[in-house]
């Protein structure tokens, strides 16, 4: 969320946003909802010094002896009057939060300039595609073939978009997620959480997951529980409310969770397979840094999320996504893209973003300098490191066998205690 006073005063900095984001903004809308507040505001602190300027001439009219009834009707007429007022300025003052809560990010300056993922700058690229003399199957044929994966039954037992992974499919989805989290703590110093996977309206939107993507999201009936999108949530809200000693920063924390999503604004999209699920695994990176040192933690949890693609020997490009693409949160993300070798493209499987201060206002999550002074915003990064199911698609893929057999990437193989997952 914005600063409402910076976003007073600087307008023209989110008209520029508005149209970089290629988004519509009722900058004039704001403008009238805020003159109508101070216009009132101003109104009402004179009623207030009227009424206090009254009640001491009542004051004295009293010592005197004298009758003060109808300054003491004029007084109550004033004061119903301010409780009116009063009453309209919080209802703006709601309706300024409100529209500050629908704002997105300003992009940092080096974020490229577009209208959508074809604008997206690619950064660098790692490997080269796996060469087969064979064709390569889908995930989906592969694993079904394997005896590792089974989307009938999970229809059967839920719906569309779920899926269950049998024996070494299983195997290889713990194994992925205890490789990622073995890495990150062993290896980049991220300290492990194991958090809630429900979540409450209070979370969501110091994350900025509420209200823009309450679509998206599954709610427990009845209750204020929410069904996790992502760690980032829980991993941002660790210390909402809470001002961090500056000599703490940064933190560095991992976690591992189911995630769900509706996925409402995807219908028809990725239906085969397991590559868009209602609900998926994946271990989130996320830290709170300082605002001076924040883009320099963000390139390095970049190559965090980076390293676990070149351990694992999948060929991956790295993007910049331009102002049309990245989140709502984001001033600046990088995708991670992993080659899927049936489509014969890149596919994303990590999505890692600077934040800066728009999440930590949200959430109240400050650091006092250690010299003293106030206290100011930490900034936020997040990032998967990476998504588990989306790389079990690229292992099976990538790593399939003419006699439909998957090679198991050797940093894997103490995890799965096998080389090869054979043909079923």
């Amino acid at each position: 969320m914005h600063d409402l006073s910076y976003f007073r005063e600087h307008l023209d900095v989110f008209a520029d946003m508005a149209k970089k984001r290629s988004m519509t903004l009722d900058l004039d809308g704001f403008r009238a909802l805020d003159k109508e507040r101070r216009e009132l505001i101003t109104t009402n602190e004179r009623r207030k010094a009227q009424r206090n300027k009254a009640s001491e001439e009542i004051a004295r009219l009293k010592k005197e002896k004298k009758n003060a009834d109808a300054l003491i009707a004029e007084m109550k007429q004033a004061s119903d009057q301010i409780k009116e007022l009063d009453a309209r300025i919080d209802e703006l003052d709601r309706k300024q939060r409100d529209l500050l809560l629908t704002i997105p990010n300003v992009p940092h300056p080096s974020v490229p300039v577009g209208t959508s993922a074809a604008d997206n700058k690619e950064v660098r690229c790692w490997g080269a595609p796996p060469k087969f003399d064979f064709e390569p199957k889908p995930h989906w044929e592969v694993g079904e073939s394997a005896g590792i994966l089974d989307l009938e039954a999970a229809a059967k037992i839920t719906g569309a978009r779920f899926a269950v992974y049998k024996g070494w499919g299983a195997r290889l989805e713990r194994a992925l997620a205890n490789f990622f989290l073995d890495v990150h703590t062993r290896e980049h110093g991220y300290t492990e959480i194991l958090p809630p996977f429900l979540v409450n309206s209070v979370s969501l939107i110091g994350a900025a997951q509420l209200p823009k993507f309450a679509a998206d999201l599954f709610r427990l009936e009845g209750t204020d529980f929410w069904l996790t999108p992502t760690a980032e949530v829980e991993l941002h809200n660790l210390y909402r409310d809470e001002t961090i000693p500056e000599e703490k920063l940064p933190i560095k924390v991992t976690a591992w969770t189911a995630c769900f999503r509706s996925e409402a604004g995807a219908a028809g999209k990725d239906t085969r397979g397991i590559l868009r699920q209602h609900q998926f695994q994946k271990v989130e990176l996320f830290k709170f840094t300082h605002p001076e040192k924040s883009y320099a933690e963000h390139e390095a949890l970049t190559k965090n999320a980076e390293a676990i693609l070149e351990k694992l020997g999948l060929h991956h490009r790295t993007v910049l996504l331009s102002t049309g693409d990245m989140g709502f949160a984001s001033a600046k993300t990088y995708d991670l893209e992993v080659w899927l070798a049936a489509s014969n493209e890149f596919r994303e499987i990590s999505s890692c973003s600077n934040c800066e201060a728009f999440q930590a206002r949200r959430a109240g999550v400050r650091f006092k300098p250690k010299a003293g002074g106030k206290s100011d915003f930490v900034h936020t990064l997040n990032g998967s490191g990476l998504a588990v199911g989306r790389t079990w698609i690229a292992i099976v893929e990538n790593f399939q066998q003419a006699d439909g057999s998957i090679l198991i990437p050797e940093v894997l193989r103490p995890y799965m205690g096998i080389d090869r997952i054979p043909r079923s």
